[in-house]
């Protein structure tokens, strides 16, 4: 049996083996915070902002719509106009 096929049986042996742990250590993260929320835990947060926080100047989806149009009419022409220039 080659040496990189046997090395591979081995590594699936070890991810079985790391798999069925009954205890898995946490994360360097979840650590670090579980440290620094002993002594000072965080505050509730809100799932989602405020409407108030939310921007209450938006642009129309037309004029999204209008914008994009625009901007692809404007390729259009330029490669015509650059086709319609080129020497052949």
């Amino acid at each position: 049996m080659p040496e990189h096929e046997q090395d591979d049986q081995e590594r699936e042996f070890d991810l079985r083996w790391a798999d069925r742990a009954e205890h898995k250590e946490p994360s360097a993260r979840a650590r670090m915070l579980a440290a620094r929320w002993k002594d000072n835990p965080p505050g509730p947060v809100p799932f989602r902002a405020d409407p108030e926080y939310v921007s209450s100047r938006r642009r129309s989806s037309w004029i999204s719509t209008a914008v994009v149009l625009g901007c692809v009419a404007a390729v259009i022409v330029l490669l015509g106009y650059i086709n319609f220039r080129a020497p052949y």
